[in-house]
């Protein structure tokens, strides 16, 4: 994986242009969770889709989104050194939150690894993943998100979930609506059980 480009988004912002490079969207709803894709739409294809299905009309929204098509490295910037301010704000202000990434395949085209701190909600997802027939496990190593500067672990609660999806997965749900349906619908039941 090429190194990020830039180290935070001051640096990013200093160069590249909103509305040109990149797009943000930021909705707070009555909900206390968060649903956020932080490195949307070209940077890792499909988060944002997956944050909205989720997300759906009830939850709360962030997502970042490069808007040309470009090297992944290009706007991404690590999620424990994510400093956008309005994506800190609103992040502050949820109790839950539960983050959307995308990795490569490797030899594993099909396991979404879920981490972040709050392992209750974790490992809910993953049952509920794995029960409706999804691959899921909990992540380790660089997909385990429990460094505690992780954008999706600054919450109220100091605690949060990402899921890291597949390149192939990640096609499969944007090509298969009814698939989609049923990996979002499994998140929001254990997001609805908090």
């Amino acid at each position: 994986m090429a190194k990020d480009r830039y180290s935070s988004f001051k640096e990013l912002y200093d160069v590249e242009k909103d509305g040109t490079d990149y797009q943000k969207q930021a909705e707070s709803r009555t909900s206390d969770c968060l649903i956020m894709a932080p490195h949307g739409g070209k940077i890792e294809p499909g988060t944002s889709e997956l944050a909205k299905a989720v997300a759906s009309e009830d939850h709360s929204l962030y997502l970042f989104e490069g808007i040309r098509k470009r090297p992944h490295s290009d706007l991404h910037v690590t999620s424990h050194k994510y400093d956008d301010e309005e994506a800190i704000k609103i992040v502050s202000e949820h109790a839950i939150v539960v983050a959307f990434h995308g990795r490569r395949d490797r030899d594993d085209p099909a396991t979404v690894h879920v981490g972040g701190l709050d392992a209750a909600t974790r490992d809910a997802i993953v049952n509920e993943l794995s029960s409706d027939g999804f691959d899921a496990a909990v992540g380790c190593g660089e997909l385990a998100g429990e460094h505690k500067n992780n954008i999706c672990n600054r919450g109220r609660r100091s605690m949060g979930v990402q899921l890291e999806i597949p390149k192939s997965l990640r096609g499969d749900l944007l090509s298969e609506p009814n698939l989609l349906n049923q990996f979002s619908r499994a998140v929001r039941r254990v997001i609805a059980q908090r």
